[in-house]
């Protein structure tokens, strides 16, 4: 019964016209930058921030995280159409759905794409409905230590997120709670690490930090690329699945979607690793296993099923634990903290509306994105020929404004220059930026509850350790980072028998 009083709340915060409009802008944005080649999700959420701060909290994140989640939808259009991925999480769709355009099954194919998603999206969000209550119940009993663990796990978590080497993952992570403690400390009053520059006495903004580097570094970074691919548009027919279309899809739908919606609740998982595995695992089972990478429709639904369910299940760890399992969870809370919204299992009990708010406008997004997906294709396809060096300016000027928005300072303007610079350096060393992100957040908010934790203890670090849901976390960080280590240990190990 709490769950359909929830939802009741949910339903009466989200079908506000306000509300519901926002939504619209959101999975209406999510899908063009899903369209347009060289935006993500993230640098979108970045550059949208100050424009969503004059906006409710509830309102703003239903914005931010139809972005999100609508990205995922317009991605696949340009997989399909143009054999160019506009979301990282497109990519496995490219592998089959061009294919089928170069068949003269492009409509089918985007059909195909639309109806996966729309379904994993809806039964994603039954799963949230579902699954995030009793987890946040549980966690309404931390205290401070059992919180201090948490975020260590949280930055375990971000080593997992990064692609790569794990001593640049680290290296990240040091660096982001380096800038983290920047300014003035609270209890003390002492400031640390200002230099005698005064516009850091309030410490560095998490907005322009994310701007810099996921506006202005991604911007360079796709100047650099541009031009490497050829863009031809497959011709659209028929929408249409036939007969034997539907009997083929049904079960990569429904087994995308279970995959999915696990893996987005894990750490590193996501809409990303989703839409591979999925992939991956149809190819073994699927009876048409030959056809896969020929234009297989199995190929198409399974990974876009999955990466829908990947995106809308890594809210529930955001919503319930205040962990986030993507950079754009990172991103989203962030937008929470600075809207006054303390991320964590509180929120369920201290704000309803915007718990359940965005857990219903979800679905509502998943309907307006079936609307806007199909029979507003011929934009898509018009929008995905657009150079991006008549993009970039746009955006530039966009990150300027929304930056200068927030405290009409121009050294915050030029602080996000410099991380664009270092942004498009980090991209050049293969640095992910993701996890000094989420340090940056994470780490104010673990000093405080060590400092709590200590005044608890009366000094005595063990209390981590006595504490049984505390010290259940840190076993589970431990080994999570023994799993991540491992594997580059292995290759290590082997590296050097080979010399021998």
């Amino acid at each position: 019964m709490e769950i359909f009083s929830g939802l009741a709340i949910g339903f009466h915060a989200a079908l506000t016209p306000f509300n519901l409009l926002y939504c619209l802008i959101g999975v209406f944005i999510g899908t063009l930058i899903g369209v347009l080649p060289g935006l993500g999700p993230a640098a979108t959420v970045a550059m949208l921030m100050p424009a969503s701060f004059v906006l409710p909290p509830v309102s703003s994140l239903i914005m931010l995280a139809g972005i999100y989640y609508g990205a995922q939808y317009g991605g696949s259009t340009t997989s399909i159409l143009v054999n160019l991925p506009g979301e990282a999480s497109s990519i496995v769709t490219t592998l089959d759905g061009y294919q089928m355009s170069l068949q003269g099954r492009a409509g089918v194919a985007l059909a195909t794409a639309a109806i996966a998603s729309f379904f994993a999206g809806t039964v994603c969000t039954v799963i949230i409905a579902l699954f995030a209550p009793p987890l946040a119940k549980v966690a309404l009993r931390f205290g401070a230590p059992e919180y201090f663990s948490l975020m260590v796990l949280g930055l375990v978590a971000s080593v997992v997120l990064a692609r790569g080497s794990l001593l640049k993952a680290i290296g990240m992570i040091v660096l982001g709670l380096l800038f983290g403690i920047i300014g003035t400390d609270v209890n003390s009053g002492v400031q640390r690490y200002t230099f005698g520059v005064k516009e850091l006495m309030d410490g560095i903004g998490f907005v322009t930090v994310a701007m810099g580097m996921f506006g202005i570094g991604e911007i360079i970074l796709n100047l650099e690329r541009e031009g490497a691919t050829d863009r031809v548009v497959a011709k659209i027919t028929s929408l249409m699945p036939t007969r034997e279309d539907w009997k083929r899809m049904v079960a990569p739908i429904l087994r995308g979607t279970a995959l999915g919606s696990f893996l987005g609740i894990l750490p590193g998982g996501g809409a990303l690793l989703a839409s591979f595995a999925a992939y991956s695992v149809e190819k073994k089972v699927s009876k048409h296993g030959a056809e896969f990478g020929t234009g297989a429709i199995e190929g198409v639904a399974a990974p876009e099923s999955a990466n829908n369910a990947g995106a809308q299940a890594s809210f529930i760890p955001m919503l319930t634990l205040g962990i986030p399992t993507s950079p754009v969870m990172a991103l989203m809370i962030g937008a929470m903290v600075i809207q006054g919204v303390q991320p964590g299992p509180s929120v369920m009990t201290d704000q309803p509306a915007l718990f359940w708010g965005v857990i219903v406008s979800m679905w509502i997004g998943n309907l307006f994105l079936l609307v806007l997906n199909l029979p507003m294709i011929g934009l898509w396809v018009r929008l995905c020929l657009v150079p991006y060096h008549l993009l970039y300016p746009a955006i530039l000027v966009f990150c300027g404004i929304g930056v200068f928005s927030l405290s009409n300072s121009e050294f915050d303007v030029h602080l996000m220059a410099l991380f664009g610079v270092m942004g498009y350096i980090f991209g050049k060393l293969e640095c992910e930026p993701a996890p000094m992100l989420l340090a940056m957040i994470l780490g104010p908010m673990m000093e405080e509850h060590l400092r709590r934790a200590m005044l608890l203890s009366r000094g005595d670090p063990t209390i981590f350790l006595s504490r049984p849901i505390s010290l259940g976390i840190l076993v589970v960080a431990a080994v999570a980072l023994v799993a991540a280590l491992l594997p580059a240990i292995r290759a290590k190990r082997e590296e050097a028998f080979k010399e021998e």
